[in-house]
């Protein structure tokens, strides 16, 4: 077993479940989509697209290219959180959180994206 893998498949399938709890609940209720888990799933996202840079094949490629469009997904949902809380009269509509959950369901599936790839990567090793 090489402990390296390893730790490549936990962030991957990590920050996939991170993003599924952040998403799961009522698209426009506040109270189901928590700050902080938001940001830990933006850290664990973080740390995946970290661990794709270095690979020079093919699949490497799509790996971090699925990274990298969760990454501007998640930034985004941050940056429109940031703005809602901090910079406008009306604060944290309902509106906004359904933007917010949604920016987080596009890294979702690029997320998914990146566990299938993991996956048919691993079948073809096998062969």
């Amino acid at each position: 077993m090489n402990p390296e893998k390893v730790v490549f498949g936990f962030f991957i399938v990590l920050a996939l479940t991170l993003n599924f709890g952040f998403f799961v609940g009522e698209l426009d209720n506040p109270e189901h989509h928590h700050a902080w888990e938001l940001f830990f799933v933006i850290l664990v996202n973080l740390v995946a697209t970290v661990l794709k840079f270095g690979d020079r094949t093919h699949m490497g490629a799509l790996l971090l290219a699925t990274s990298l469009v969760a990454m501007l997904q998640l930034t985004g949902a941050a940056l429109v959180w940031t703005i809602a809380a901090h910079a406008t009269e009306a604060g944290m509509t309902p509106a906004v959180m359904a933007s917010i959950v949604s920016l987080s369901g596009g890294a979702m599936i690029a997320n998914v994206v990146s566990v299938v790839l993991l996956v048919i990567e691993t079948f073809t090793l096998r062969r």
